[in-house]
């Protein structure tokens, strides 16, 4: 069964791209492969620019104040780096692409990020992108959960919020 190579991973991808950024064009290259981006093309030290604007945008998204301001975001970038939809078998498997042939690693990062955040934010939940809710984290996060509730980075966030909460409960009684 082939996946929607627009879904979850784009959207895991940008965050990482947004918690870690970027050292130089061989770290984005190594990092997009991990992250299951077929790169057949030629990159180029533009690659990285046009990567560093897109997880400035996807920043704002995650920030956006409400849904119709986020839905705004996303639908702006999604015009920019979309396109129609179309089969291709490039890879040797039939699946859709939403982007224009012949892009540039950084344009076809736009594309999934933009249609995977839509996917993302319309299947799952407007509210479903986030930053850590512990004070002393600034953690860009993709809610995944079941419940949709995610409200930190991970447990240890979530647990050392929790101590504090409780150590200054203990000092106002």
């Amino acid at each position: 069964m082939q996946l929607n190579p627009y879904g979850e991973d784009p959207v895991n991808l940008a965050v990482d791209l947004s918690n870690r950024p970027v050292a130089d064009l061989d770290d984005l290259v190594r990092r997009c492969v991990e992250a299951g981006v077929v790169v057949d093309m030629p990159t180029g030290p533009a690659d990285l620019d046009t990567t560093r604007d897109l997880v400035l945008r996807f920043r704002e998204i995650v920030d956006a104040p409400g849904e119709k301001a986020r839905a705004a975001l996303v639908n702006a970038l999604l015009k920019e780096s979309s396109a129609h939809p179309r089969l291709t078998d490039h890879v040797g498997g039939w699946h859709l692409h939403y982007r224009d042939d012949d892009l540039s690693l950084g344009g076809v990062l736009r594309a999934l990020v933009s249609v995977g955040v839509a996917l993302h934010l319309s299947g799952r939940g407007m509210h479903r992108l986030g930053r850590c809710a512990d004070r002393d984290c600034d953690v860009v996060y993709a809610d995944q959960s079941r419940t949709g509730r995610q409200r930190y980075c991970s447990t240890r966030c979530a647990n050392r919020d929790a101590v504090r909460r409780h150590r200054s409960g203990l000092r106002s009684a």
